[in-house]
């Protein structure tokens, strides 16, 4: 098959870079264009220094209009104003990695419907969608880790979760709480109860329960690392051990960057990686969840890769075959 031709818009970002990681090894695509107003005419490796030796592209301040697909690693709220003001190809496919399109009622742009791309809850609709919202995060630990319990309708109590994530979910932009001297030794929360990404996380697990009446009690902390979510969450639940984790295999079974397990997990098992690791504890009738991604791969640029990889009949590994480094 020809290679699919794949731009990106706001190429000096975080998640532009780990696309650029990954795509520049990719058997079936060619990188069209780059595009970044702030960098334009500079070469990709000025920023992404990390891909010295690995490319020779330049940002460009035109993105080509005519790929197969483009990828939005624009700041939240750029994306519609972007897709406004470039008209692609009726036959060029979006990923949209901010925002701007993942709740229902924002999910339509010009007739054209944006599908909310979690693969691991809409797989199909993904292999025949032409716009796709990609998940947040925050919002892929935590759905993962909760989602097989809305399918069989156990999401009845408070759930109550706690979050930490690296530097590098705050984006590239320097500011006060991502600087080293700030971040480095230290441990703060943010967004106590308010974070942006339960408007999502709700959305998905009232379509798999039917409703939701519980409330979802999430504290979002800011770690000393660069990446990774490490996220627990606990709330009551009267089956016991293996019947949950039953559940939980069975509702993953089909999907290879999913792995449930007893076992205490730490972040280093999926830094670098699509991966996302779930582990299951029981005590009385509290229900410990525990789920570890990395943020700028399974919970940003690894996923629109994947979501990519349905949508053009791919398999859905192909370029994600990432070991992390255990040391």
């Amino acid at each position: 098959m020809n290679k699919i031709k794949a731009s990106i818009a706001g190429g000096a970002s975080y998640t532009a870079g780990e696309l650029l990681r990954i795509l520049i090894n990719h058997s079936h695509v060619e990188i069209a264009s780059v595009f970044s107003t702030t960098n334009a005419g500079n070469p990709v490796t000025k920023i992404h220094n990390d891909l010295l030796g690995e490319t020779d592209l330049y940002f460009t301040d035109k993105i080509d209009t005519h790929s197969d697909i483009v990828f939005l690693c624009l700041g939240y709220g750029k994306s519609r104003p972007f897709l406004e003001e470039n008209k692609f190809s009726p036959k060029t496919h979006i990923i949209d990695l901010s925002n701007d399109f993942r709740l229902k009622p924002d999910s339509v742009f010009e007739e054209k419907t944006f599908v909310y791309g979690l693969p691991e809850l809409q797989k199909e609709t993904i292999k025949q969608a032409q716009y796709i919202a990609n998940p947040g995060c925050y919002a892929t630990a935590i759905q993962l880790a909760l989602l097989p319990l809305a399918k069989n309708r156990l999401l009845n109590e408070t759930v109550h979760i706690n979050a930490t994530t690296g530097s590098t979910g705050a984006g590239i932009k320097p500011t006060f709480s991502t600087h080293f001297s700030w971040r480095s030794n230290n441990l703060s929360h943010y967004k106590a109860f308010e974070h942006q990404h339960l408007g999502e996380i709700r959305q998905s697990l009232t379509w798999l329960q039917g409703s939701l009446t519980n409330e979802l009690l999430f504290i979002p902390n800011r770690g000393g690392f660069a990446r990774g979510i490490f996220m627990t969450a606990y709330t009551l639940i009267d089956s016991d051990l293996d019947a949950v984790v039953s559940l939980y295999k069975d509702f993953y079974k089909n999907e290879p960057f999913v792995t449930v397990t007893t076992e205490d997990i730490n972040l280093k098992q999926v830094v670098q990686t699509n991966k996302c690791i779930i582990s299951l504890v029981k005590k009385g009738r509290y229900l410990l969840i525990t789920s570890i991604i990395d943020n700028l791969v399974k919970g940003a640029s690894g996923q629109a890769i994947q979501n990519m990889n349905l949508m053009f009949g791919l398999d859905e590994t192909e370029g994600l075959r990432f070991k992390p480094g255990g040391f």
